[in-house]
């Protein structure tokens, strides 16, 4: 039976003290993620239960049961209170998918400071941006990352903790680091949990903007209601699944969904810490018994690519519930899914400043494929009149993608910025940024961005932060970045440069441009194009026209030019 019933009840009857009640929460109690996702489940008797599988890379495996996990992040946690780390500070977990990465998000938050979780492939200059302005407090990184810290240290004065999690005890630690090993520390059987309350603040994500440097979403303790009855309904997690969620908790789908709602239900999941590869994934469901499996259009994309006779070289029987999140899950991939796994893939529509699902397909729930699905229940959706900011009155018409601001695992800001936080509303309504029509059965169906970010395999890359980069190399004078199609991210980077006198268009400076920018950003936000171009659109007012180089990349319409400063 599915977690969810029928969609129509479940919408007329809702209300979130449903999540409240079942995990024993009044409102004005005490609300800590880390301690509901591990002492919690512990109490209730299943502290042997396995809370994690994972593998790395290499092929080592380790297993955690959840009374493992409730030490582990008790032992994190006094270690971080041991250096002074206090709470409301931010704490930063800039490491690969490995354990302490999981356990140490947990182990933040038991002592009230604030998880910054960061993608470990950023370079440099994406992880001062993202340090500098949460002025962080301390960053618990791996040796193969530290240099990357080093090398910005002496302008990130905030910074008094550099926590190393894999130190040989050979190499000499380097200015403000501290060496720190779970297999080696006494576990602390108990810690004071600190007090957090509903609007206590727990994880500040990063994501791109459009015009300016990326912003930090703040969310709070509470966010937790959402993300676990969204869980148990949109994805139907259910505590003898065995779930596999592939994202990394450097984005928001791997923190609320790969950590908090799953340990919060108490699922046994899996997490595999290597490459992708078609025949790597099989291997890994079939060996792990995967029930649940969460993943991204741009993986299942690429399944679809490896063809459908290497599905069958495995036992793929334990699968029974299928979803996707990160960006628009085209129809043929869903029709696939039916096709080789014998169900669909679940689109599910949500964003970082959500901090949960707030459209999706739900068990039970008829699935059309390409469609974004319905608001869960207790979220109010639309699609608003971008002239009139009003919802509009007839079905079919392509518009804002709206929301009423009102659930557990909304934002409360971005971090410092409040100005860019208030921007995100209109005439009592949040925003999304994307666009969509709406069907005469309220289904979504997802049109586009409606800005210039973009969306390669799931991540948003800000046009504005590559351009940034591009502008420090000697040779550029100008920079504009867009996207242009691509098979299986559905769009990647595309940068459009003019040179400064003296410099010449070649391929060498193409290859020395890119390993310029590749030194200083994350492999999503490179480039994979770079054209050189004498001169770009621009307004008369000297704003770079993006929306006429996407067009050309798209073989849209360029539209209204009258404004363009050559026109």
């Amino acid at each position: 039976m599915s977690n969810i019933g029928p969609y129509d009840e479940r919408v007329k009857n809702f209300s979130w003290t449903i999540a409240e009640k079942e995990l024993g929460y009044k409102p004005g109690d005490v609300i800590n993620i880390g301690w509901y996702c591990t002492d919690r489940i512990c109490e209730q008797g299943k502290g042997s239960k396995v809370a994690l599988h994972w593998e790395g890379h290499t092929g080592v495996e380790k297993t955690y049961t959840y009374n493992d996990i409730r030490l582990a992040s008790n032992t994190i946690g006094a270690f971080l209170r041991g250096l002074g780390v206090k709470d409301g500070e931010r704490v930063c977990l800039f490491m690969d998918k490995i354990p302490e990465l999981y356990l140490g998000f947990l182990g933040i938050l038991k002592i009230g400071a604030i998880a910054q979780p960061l993608f470990s492939a950023f370079g440099d200059e994406s992880l001062f941006v993202r340090l500098s302005n949460a002025e962080t407090s301390a960053v618990i990184t791996q040796k193969k990352h530290a240099p990357k810290v080093r090398k910005i240290l002496e302008k990130l004065p905030h910074i008094r903790h550099i926590i190393i999690v894999d130190h040989d005890g050979v190499a000499p630690l380097k200015d403000r680091e501290v060496a720190f090993s779970l297999q080696k520390s006494v576990p602390v059987e108990h810690l004071d949990i600190h007090p957090t309350k509903a609007e206590s603040a727990s994880v500040l994500h990063y994501t791109s903007g459009t015009t300016g440097m990326p912003k930090g979403v703040q969310h709070v303790h509470y966010s937790l209601i959402s993300q676990y009855l969204t869980a148990k309904w949109a994805l139907d997690l259910r505590e003898d699944d065995i779930y596999w969620c592939t994202a990394d908790p450097g984005w928001v789908t791997g923190t609320s969904y790969g950590i908090i709602a799953p340990f919060a239900i108490g699922v046994t999941q899996c997490v595999l810490d290597a490459g992708f590869s078609a025949e790597a994934w099989y291997k890994w469901i079939e060996k792990r018994r995967v029930t649940m499996w969460y993943s991204a259009p741009t993986a299942i994309r690429s399944l679809m690519k490896a063809g459908d006779e290497i599905v069958k070289k495995f036992d793929l029987s334990s699968l029974r519930h299928l979803a996707s999140v990160g960006e628009p899950l085209n129809s043929e991939a869903v029709v696939w899914s039916q096709k080789v796994f014998g169900m669909p893939f679940y689109d599910t529509y949500w964003q970082t400043e959500t901090g949960s699902i707030v459209i999706g397909n739900y068990p039970g729930m008829e699935v059309r494929p390409g469609s974004m699905g319905k608001p869960f229940p207790g979220i109010t959706g639309t699609v608003l009149d971008p002239v009139k900011s009003e919802p509009y009155a007839a079905h079919g018409r392509i518009g804002l993608v709206a929301l009423k601001f009102d659930w557990p695992s909304r934002m409360r800001t971005y971090w410092n910025n409040e100005e860019a936080f208030q921007k995100k509303f209109r005439n009592g309504w949040y925003i999304t940024g994307d666009r969509s029509k709406i069907d005469k059965d309220g289904y979504f169906w997802f049109a586009g961005r409606d800005d210039d970010i973009i969306n390669t395999a799931g991540h948003l890359v800000s046009p504005f932060e590559v351009e940034s980069a591009l502008l420090e190399h000697p040779a550029v004078a100008e920079s504009a970045v867009v996207s242009k199609p691509d098979p299986i991210n559905l769009e990647v980077v595309k940068a459009f440069v003019t040179l400064k006198p003296g410099f010449t268009a070649s391929k060498d400076l193409d290859l020395e441009i890119m390993n310029f920018i590749r030194k200083k950003l994350s492999p999503l936000a490179m480039p994979q194009e770079i054209e050189f171009v004498p001169s770009l659109p621009k307004t008369r007012s000297g704003k770079i026209m993006r929306r006429i180089l996407h067009a050309k990349e798209w073989g849209e319409e360029i539209g209204d030019t009258s404004t363009l400063e050559n026109d």
